[in-house]
């Protein structure tokens, strides 16, 4: 194609396939379905919700282009924006990076057409352009041409007169007339240089923007001085504006206060010894595990109710939090890192409950560095966010740990490049975190919801004079560091890393660029094999870094054992059930009591048993106090024996069941002798079991056929669950196969729809129909093809109804059928010659 393109979809066409290789991989959306030819591509780049999303993943200077170019003439010249950009003074940094964001904004189909011929797409325009409702963050206002739609056309002439120009004699000629005066420097300032100085003071208020202000019935005279000569115009009944050719000039030809070529610095850093950095983010990560061992451990016989509404109550979660020893929205986090991680789900019951899932079984079992490895990789993909856990919906109701309504689409994007800015800085490097909020709102400033300035009102009062004041500034400046939601996001993923060992110090650990490395070095989203084999690296790199489980305790002789460091889970394991926990840190103390021993009595050990235990796995002597403990709690454990008649208590030593009789705390067991050495009760076995022991007894349960029953609680598991499902932000980075197809389907379709055909003596089909001829000519027509091996233009309906043009070479034509390559789909084909409604035979250069 040659000469300028007149259309979007003429410049598609004269793009490469990289070019439109580009194109799709920005906007994926443009993919679903995949246009027919590059006119319906052009159609679907244009519409407004494919422009929203794209306009939303702007950064803020190439957005800040746009909206420049929403407010210049349209075509506009690439001078012409330029100085929008820089002003009259020029920026060398604008004009260093001003070619990014036209390039930019042509990759993505947003603008398009030569230097000198600049035209942002009409869907971009309508979203960016300042009106009345809808406010530009340029601050700019309506032209001249608009403000003054509707006004008489003796007031234009007062207008003119009163700025000093010749009267016209139509009201188009008197616009344009005061437009020429407004853009010429040198006339402007001349004219504005006769101004009394409060009516400058008013137009310094309105520079800015917001452009539209308030005014009395009886303006001041100096308010009356700018609204004669068209610095101010009426916008209705008490409210002016400041026309958009003005406030440039008094900006200097600047559309923007303030504009941002390049991101903020991510300053000021902090240098730490990066070995003293990995310690930290590995100290953590060992707690991060521990954390969620205790979770799964404390629901190992069944977790809290679910809500009906889903989610965990209020109450259940300050148990969690109160048993895990964390605040509550910090037990949120543990929560769901565990829940995104697939460990722990709702069991589906019918009385439905939260418990671990068959996979944490698994995990308990893996090393230290891969179990690490399956939480971060968890956290980094998902969109569940436990930071809005306590915060309310759009009903007003409290958002629940585990409950719906906790995905945010954007939290993986954010997470990852949050984590890839750290991954810029130099080892052992950190930043505050308003530095990476900033960073991110530069990148993303409409999906962090910048917002604008009030509007101020313009009168004589002292009431509106001081909000003239009070809105002095410029327009569309940022909003609370953390009011937005990406903003939060990478507060959020900040403290989190922190806390996943991620991060050590505030500085991304060695182990953190190694899984983050999928996605820092290219624009698309990692794939599931890259994220596996970096996640991999990540483990590799933290698993030297952990402690070394060790496989002994020192027993003490206050009745308590020390952990020097984490234990084997064999011997963890084991030690549990005989000892309680006392407390946690670089050393974990147990404490033996005469309930936990019994527990592991109760367990099926033996006095001896445990002897041997504490004697093999410690490295001091066993205290006499804790063997005396041991040796006394199973001299009287299984003395007594319970078991179901509807319960029973039989001993060899009748004259201890006779002390039970006679022991008022019995009477509410019901108690009766049924022979010298068995008791029988009308309570449950269980209760019975509960009250002896209260009674201080040390009482066994024994099966029917007389055994001890081993007390080993089972555990609660969930059937078979899968991790939650993140929600994609919009539709995923196509993979290069299903770019290049995409790109072969659509130039195969646009050749079928703009091929040069040759005229045939059917009716011509109207614009976009299908060709017309009857079954006779269609037939010849298609023979003769077979026989000069040329292309053919055809007109075909499917089996359901749907019609579309085609570009075929018929090979062979029998029994009603043709067979034909298709150079539309790029594949041999067969077609019913009945549903061809027509054919004509191509230029000879068509194809």
């Amino acid at each position: 194609m040659t000469g300028t393109p007149r259309t979007l979809a003429e410049e598609l066409r004269t793009r490469t396939d990289s070019g439109l290789v580009g194109l799709l991989r920005a906007r994926p959306d443009l993919l679903n379905p995949v246009p027919g030819d590059v006119t319906q591509l052009a159609t679907r780049a244009g519409t407004r919700a494919s422009v929203v999303r794209a306009v939303e993943r702007l950064d803020r200077f190439v957005l800040q282009t746009a909206e420049a170019l929403a407010v210049a003439p349209d075509p506009c010249p690439y001078d012409t924006l330029g100085g929008l950009m820089a002003g009259d003074a020029g920026n060398p940094a604008v004009a260093a990076e001003l070619p990014r964001a036209v390039a930019e904004l042509r990759a993505q189909a947003l603008v398009w057409g030569p230097d000198d011929r600049l035209r942002l797409v009409r869907t971009a325009r309508e979203l960016l352009s300042p009106s009345a409702t809808h406010p530009s963050p340029t601050g700019l206002g309506p032209t001249v041409a608009e403000a003054t739609a509707g006004m008489s056309p003796g007031r234009l002439q007062e207008i003119i007169a009163a700025a000093g120009l010749p009267t016209t004699h139509d009201p188009v000629t008197a616009v344009a007339a005061l437009t020429g005066l407004f853009s010429d420097r040198s006339r402007m300032a001349a004219l504005l240089d006769t101004a009394p100085a409060e009516s400058v003071a008013v137009l310094d208020k309105l520079l800015w923007g917001p452009p539209y202000g308030g005014v009395t019935d009886r303006p001041a005279p100096h308010l009356q001085w700018l609204l004669d000569r068209g610095l101010l115009i009426a916008a209705g009944a008490r409210n002016v504006v400041l026309p958009r050719e003005a406030a440039l000039h008094l900006r200097g030809g600047r559309a923007h206060h303030t504009p941002e070529p390049v991101p903020p610095a991510l300053a000021p850093a902090t240098e730490r010894d990066p070995q003293l950095v990995d310690n930290a983010a590995a100290s953590q990560a060992f707690t991060a595990l521990a954390t969620v061992e205790e979770l799964l451990k404390e629901w190992d016989l069944g977790g809290p109710a679910v809500l009906r509404a889903g989610g965990m109550s209020v109450r259940d979660l300050k148990r969690t939090a109160a048993a895990l020893d964390t605040p509550e929205q910090l037990a949120a986090f543990w929560l769901e890192l565990a829940y995104g991680a697939g460990l722990i789900a709702s069991d589906g019951e019918a009385d439905e409950r939260f418990g671990a899932t068959p996979a944490a079984e698994e995990w308990l079992q893996l090393p230290d560095h891969e179990r690490w490895a399956a939480l971060a990789a968890g956290w980094l993909a998902a969109t569940r966010t436990p930071g809005v856990v306590g915060t309310a919906d759009a009903k007003g109701r409290a958002l629940a740990a585990l409950g719906p309504h906790l995905d945010r689409s954007p939290a993986p994007e954010v997470r990852r490049r949050a984590l890839s800015l750290l991954a810029t800085l130099p080892p052992g490097t950190s930043v505050p975190a308003a530095a990476v909020r900033s960073r991110l709102r530069w990148e993303r400033p409409l999906r962090s919801g910048a917002g604008q300035a009030p509007a101020p009102a313009v009168g004589r009062t002292p009431s509106a004079a001081a909000a003239v004041d009070g809105a002095a500034g410029p327009a569309g400046s940022a909003p609370d560091p953390v009011d937005d939601l990406r903003s939060r996001l990478a507060q959020w993923t900040l403290t989190e890393a922190e806390l996943l060992g991620v991060t050590g110090r505030g500085a991304l650990a060695t182990h953190g660029r190694a899984l983050i490395d999928a996605s820092s070095h290219t624009t698309a989203d990692p794939t599931p094999a890259d994220t596996d084999a970096a996640t991999t690296r990540a483990a590799a790199l933290l698993a030297p870094l952990l402690p070394e489980p060790v496989d002994h305790v020192l027993l003490q002789a206050d009745l308590t054992a020390v952990a020097p460091g984490p234990l084997h889970r064999p011997l963890a394991d084991a030690l549990g059930v005989l000892a309680d926990i006392e407390s946690k840190g670089g050393a974990t103390v147990y404490r033996f009591t005469p309930a936990s021993v019994r527990r592991a009595l109760d367990a099926g050990r033996s006095a001896s048993e445990l002897q041997e235990f504490l004697t093999t796995h410690s490295r001091t002597p066993v205290p006499q106090p804790l063997a005396y403990l041991i040796d006394d709690v199973a001299r009287k454990h299984g003395r007594l024996r319970v078991g179901a008649a509807t319960a029973y208590v039989r001993c060899d030593d009748d004259a201890l069941l006779s002390e039970i009789l006679a022991d008022r705390r019995a009477a509410t067991l019901r108690l009766r002798r049924i022979a010298p050495t068995v008791l029988a009760a009308q309570t449950a076995p269980d209760q019975l079991l509960d009250g002896l022991r209260a009674m201080g007894y040390a009482p066994a349960a024994e099966s029917a056929a007389g055994d001890v029953l081993i007390a080993r609680a089972d555990t609660h598991r969930t059937p078979p669950r899968t991790a939650p499902a993140p929600v994609p932000d919009g539709p995923p980075s196509p993979d290069p196969t299903l770019l290049t197809a995409a790109v072969r389907a659509i130039r195969a379709g646009d050749l079928a729809a703009t091929a040069e055909r040759k005229p045939v003596h059917a009716p011509a089909p109207a614009p976009g129909g299908l060709p017309r001829t009857t079954s006779a000519e269609t037939l010849a027509t298609m023979q003769a093809a077979v026989l000069t091996h040329s292309a053919l233009w055809i007109g075909y309906v499917n089996a359901d109804g749907a019609a579309s043009q085609r570009v075929i070479a018929p090979v062979r034509v029998e029994g009603g059928f043709v067979t034909a390559y298709d150079h539309t789909s790029d594949e041999v084909r067969t077609y019913p010659l009945h549903r061809i409604t027509g054919v004509a035979e191509l230029a000879d250069d068509s194809v």
